[in-house]
């Protein structure tokens, strides 16, 4: 065999390795990767620029189906995350939402909000391990935050102000965020 058809055929093995990481079986987990290495960190909005929740009083549902009012994160610094099982940058973003969830828990509050059925949200949770609190969505319900968006976060001082706005994937277990956080905590 020749030297260069030799190595046109490790070249095209080459090729169809890094197609099957993409297409084949495990190319969603190849995709989701992709979306967690690009991922960066979300902008903070300058003091200035920063616009106040319109409204606290709106009705959501909990893991458990039982309803309840954002009312009761007045006061408090909010993390919402607006998001779906089958969106492939939700499910890469949510790893990075889960360590912010560990480190944070007890000290603010999430919202990690999805308009799907239980069944499907409960398997994709177990399936990866997730222990955050989900909050479902009540389509038709009065939202100050638009829930068309997916995925969207927002991260909310105690005054009710947006201090940060993300749309699309985020990278949320970073220094840059948890120093925000804990500046807003503090406060």
């Amino acid at each position: 065999m020749k030297k260069g058809s030799k190595k046109t055929i490790i070249n095209v093995i080459l090729i169809l390795f890094v197609l099957s990481f993409f297409f084949g079986p495990t190319g969603h987990y190849g995709k989701v990767l992709l979306n967690r290495i690009f991922a960066s960190s979300p902008p903070i909005i300058e003091a200035s620029q920063r616009e106040k929740l319109g409204d606290y009083d709106w009705k959501l549902k909990d893991s458990e189906w039982n309803f309840f009012n954002f009312e009761r994160s007045k006061g408090k610094v909010v993390f919402i995350n607006l998001w779906a099982s089958w969106r492939l940058p939700s499910e890469a973003e949510l790893a990075s939402i889960q360590e912010m969830y560990d480190a944070y828990k007890g000290k603010m509050d999430f919202y990690i909000i999805t308009n799907e059925n239980r069944p499907p949200v409960e398997e994709f949770m177990e399936k990866h391990e997730y222990t955050f609190p989900v909050t479902y969505l009540i389509i038709g319900e009065k939202m100050p935050i638009n829930p068309d968006v997916v995925p969207a976060s927002y991260v909310i001082d105690k005054s009710g102000n947006v201090v940060i706005y993300k749309e699309k994937i985020a990278d949320w277990s970073n220094d840059k965020v948890y120093t925000l956080l804990d500046t807003l905590i503090a406060e």
